[in-house]
């Protein structure tokens, strides 16, 4: 009986089937796909290339970054990728956290696409896995190696970065110059941090301790102080920062209004205008030296909220100086320090009223 040319190419093709099912077989059962045996392929190839992230995890990536997700401490995250001045590559939007006031809005001017772009996670910071499959980044950054170990199990190259000491800004930025080939750049960011903190030394050198400026920074009304890195910056800026008890680890400091009348700032840095306008109109600040002398000051937000972990430590050394000593570090000089990083890093002109917000912690 003769086979006709269709059903030959059937009864081939059954025939190549049945041999791939029985190969499947005898090398045991396994998953249809494996991310990681993928992501090792994918290494061999002349197209990517692996980088070793905080937590010591070969990530392999493309040989150019094109799409970038956020995920957690987006704030800080964004802010590392626009330092880089690659912030037209992040792909999702800011989370339900960070949309709820305005003080997140230069993320629309550094990066105006994310307004549009994706949630990579819900209101309670839970990713939404489905939405990070389908966008296909070429890598997502996390601050959690929880975050990066789920992205990783499901095939998303994720680079996780790490910051507990002050010290590990710059090993950040030295790996977002190695994943975003802007290795000049990360350089010359490290150059800028070191010329800066180095010339807020030499300028507050010649203060004698006992004429420093005590500051308070955090929330003077709920008495806590948020952020550890707080009590670095505010020395670094020639202040005494009376919450400053020598601790090395843990973030928040609380403390009671009998300390904060007894410690008696001369400045205040508030997270809100909000909180200073509760102390003007309590009368049991009326006492305190900052309130009576009118200087109290919103933390400045940018690109993230300059008294926490942020890129633009630097810049918040240099405004807290010319809060406590205007002598040193005049409203001019501290303009065009603030234009002239934005420019350099984010690639970002910053106007005129920009700058005057900043400063004034608008």
């Amino acid at each position: 009986m003769r086979i006709g040319r269709n059903m030959r190419k059937f009864v081939l093709r059954l025939g190549v089937l049945s041999f791939c099912l029985a190969l499947a077989v005898s090398v045991g059962a396994g998953p249809v796909f494996s991310p990681r045996k993928a992501l090792a392929a994918e290494a061999a190839s002349a197209d990517v290339r692996t980088v070793v992230d905080m937590a010591g995890r070969s990530v392999v990536l493309p040989a150019e970054i094109h799409r970038i997700g956020t995920l957690g401490s987006i704030g800080v995250l964004n802010a590392f990728v626009e330092l880089m001045g690659e912030g037209s590559k992040i792909y999702n939007q800011m989370s339900a956290g960070f949309t709820k006031t305005d003080r997140w809005k230069m993320q629309y001017q550094f990066a105006p696409q994310i307004a549009n772009g994706p949630l990579f996670e819900d209101a309670n910071r839970e990713l939404l896995l489905e939405n990070i499959l389908q966008a296909r980044t070429d890598v997502c950054l996390a601050m959690t190696k929880e975050t990066a170990q789920v992205l990783e199990r499901n095939g998303v190259a994720c680079v996780y970065l790490e910051w507990k000491n002050v010290d590990d800004v710059k090993k950040a930025v030295t790996l977002m110059g190695e994943v975003l080939n802007k290795k000049e750049t990360a350089d010359a960011y490290i150059a800028y941090f070191d010329e800066k903190l180095a010339q807020a030394a030499s300028l507050t050198s010649g203060i004698p301790e006992k004429e420093r400026l005590k500051v308070l920074y955090g929330d003077p009304v709920g008495f806590t102080q948020p952020h550890i890195i707080a009590e670095w910056w505010i020395r670094e800026a020639g202040g005494i920062s009376v919450t400053d008890d020598g601790r090395s680890s843990g973030e928040r400091r609380t403390y009671t209004l009998e300390d904060l009348l007894l410690w008696n700032p001369d400045v205040i840095v508030a997270n809100t205008a909000r909180q200073i306008e509760e102390m003007r109109e309590n009368p049991n600040y009326r006492g305190v030296a900052a309130v009576k002398d009118g200087r109290c000051f919103v933390i400045p937000t940018v690109a993230h909220v300059w008294g926490n972990r942020t890129v633009e430590q630097p810049l918040v050394v240099l405004w807290m100086m010319n809060k406590l000593y205007p002598e040193l570090m005049p409203e001019a000089t501290l303009r065009e320090e603030i234009r002239k990083f934005y420019a350099t890093f984010f690639l970002y002109d910053m106007s005129d009223a920009q700058i005057s917000e900043i400063i004034d912690g608008k």
